[in-house]
């Protein structure tokens, strides 16, 4: 089991993340921000390494306006040792990363220009896998998207437009329950049409379910993990008690980690650590997975 967090380091001074505006976009601005950004890549996953963090999710904006038609550099070619070097650090050290897009990545939807720039916004993070030289156990991780007035309608248009996709995507993609819209069960579904593997949120199963057992469903969704897709990946985090419902805590909760962790005894899976202090929850959370012996 290898536990991780989502995009940002707040020990390090640098960001992966750095864009500019749209207007201001320039090859050498391009140049100059891509760079900065493998940097600080590579500084985070060398901070993860020397703490036992060795699961990373990489920031969508790694490369700014990568899917944007402004986008003229060709930045595969231009950075394609740099991406290999971060690559070859990953595979080194037994490292496992995944991307998430934005919620704007919509295949579902209605609307056939939204799929169209979700296509090229996913093809874009297949290539920066592909070019890291990650294998299939590095997912990039969407929602089902919208209902539109009609879930099964939208669930029957996800399983169709997912065929559509390119291979290097569809290889790679994987789908999470979330708070509202989507149950774990309707995901479930849909894996059953598509084979997708299923990335269980245990924050959203929180807030939207139906009554499952957590421990029942959760074997049902590992199951949904083949062995070339790698442990099955589980999103942790819960509710801020001072904000909205769905707001993602501050720091862990270290009580209720134990408990999910004891909860799920038997079973290994990989764990994302979706609290808004990043690495200083994960390890954390490490710490208590190498109490229990997990």
């Amino acid at each position: 089991m290898k536990i991780g967090y989502p995009c940002i380091n707040r020990n390090l001074s640098c960001r992966s993340s750095k864009t500019f505006r749209l207007a201001s976009y320039s090859e050498e601005r391009m140049m100059s921000t891509i760079e900065g950004n493998l940097d600080c890549l590579q500084k985070i996953l060398e901070f993860n390494r020397e703490h036992d963090l060795l699961f990373f999710r990489i920031t969508s904006d790694l490369i700014p306006f990568a899917s944007h038609p402004v986008c003229t550099l060709p930045w595969q070619r231009t950075f394609k040792k740099t991406f290999q070097a971060i690559g070859d650090f990953i595979n080194k050290h037994d490292m496992r990363v995944s991307m998430h897009p934005d919620q704007f990545v919509l295949i579902n939807s209605l609307d056939e220009d939204i799929f169209q720039r979700s296509v090229a916004e996913l093809i874009y993070h297949a290539e920066v896998l592909d070019l890291l030289g990650a294998d299939s156990t590095a997912k990039i991780q969407i929602h089902v998207g919208g209902i539109y007035g009609n879930k099964r309608e939208s669930m029957n248009r996800f399983v169709k437009r997912f065929y559509l996709l390119p291979d290097p995507v569809k290889k790679r993609l994987v789908i999470e329950n979330d708070e509202r819209l989507y149950s774990v069960n309707d995901c479930l579904q849909i894996h059953r049409d598509t084979n997708l593997p299923l990335v269980f949120d245990v924050f959203h199963f929180n807030c939207y379910n139906h009554g499952e057992d957590l421990k029942d469903v959760f074997a049902e969704v590992c199951h949904t993990w083949s062995s070339t897709d790698g442990l099955p990946i589980t999103d942790y985090s819960s509710q801020e008690k001072t904000k909205r419902k769905g707001s993602h805590a501050q720091t862990i909760n270290l009580k209720n980690f134990r408990n999910f962790i004891d909860k799920t005894k038997g079973m290994d899976f990989d764990i994302m650590c979706e609290i808004k202090d990043k690495e200083k929850s994960a390890l954390k959370a490490l710490r208590i997975l190498k109490t229990m012996k997990r």
